[in-house]
This record gives structure tokens, sequence and C-alpha cells, in this order.
């Protein structure tokens, strides 16, 4: 079964934090991992922050980046293209799933799971889980 993996969660298996023995288990076991071209820049943010928090120095940072860009070139990660309409989609979503307050990128990553069809949802956040259960998608979390 196709799942669409947030950054939250995907962020476990390049750097060690809470969970990453559990998404390490779980990715080992999914067949096919779907990312948005939106998750290259929130990748890179994310192991910017780490770096400036002194989680990472800039070799790591470097190399983190790399084994990342490395698993999309062989595939391992199949990234979904980042359009127009799932940004006008979001909008739109965003009132379906008023009750939980949604980032505008994890409404954004939401809606191009629905408008892709994908049916699993990994993610470490949990109001963007919530979100994703309203919606009728099967959220699998590792907070």
């Amino acid at each position: 079964m196709n799942v669409y993996i947030d950054t939250s969660a995907l962020a476990k298996w390049y750097v060690r934090e809470a969970s990453s023995d559990a998404f390490e288990a779980w990715i080992r076991q999914t067949s096919i991992a779907t990312i948005s071209s939106l998750t290259l820049v929130e990748m890179r943010c994310l192991l910017a922050r780490r770096r400036r928090l002194g989680d990472l120095d800039e070799r790591e940072e470097a190399a983190v980046y790399q084994l990342f860009l490395q698993d999309i070139g062989q595939r391992y990660l199949d990234v979904e293209p980042l359009a127009d309409s799932d940004v006008r989609a979001a909008v739109h979503l965003m009132a379906r799933v008023e009750s939980h307050p949604l980032r505008t990128l994890d409404a954004i990553h939401l809606s191009i799971c629905t408008s892709r069809e994908i049916a699993r949802l990994a993610t470490a956040d949990a109001v963007m889980g919530a979100a994703a259960t309203e919606l009728g998608i099967e959220v699998v979390r590792f907070d």
C-alpha cells in the first residue's frame, strides 16, 4: 500500500531522535513511500536548523542531505511534484478540517495526499495526524 510520509516522520530515518527505531522498522516494511517536492525544501530546512542548534556539524548536515537525495535518486522515495492546484486545494481542505489548527505546509501536504488518493500517512505531527484522520486517511504515528 502506498504511504505519504510527512517530513516530521521522515526525519527520523536520517537523524536519530525519539521513535527513530520504530520508524526504521516500519519503513523497511513499506513498499511504496511517497513524499512531495515540498519535502525537499522542508528536509533542507530541518537539517540546517539542526546544524544551528548544534545537533549536526556542517559535514554531517551535507552528508545527511546527500543521503536523502540518493534515496530519491534510487527511487526508495517517490517524489510527487507540487502543483498550484495542490495549494488551491489546501485552502478548501482547511475548511473541511477547521477544528484542527493546521499549519500552511501541513495543509499542502494533506492536499497532495488526498489529490493523489494516497490513503495512508506517516507523521510525527499530532495535529496533522488528527486532520488526516478526519479526512479519512489512515495515519501511522511516530511521535
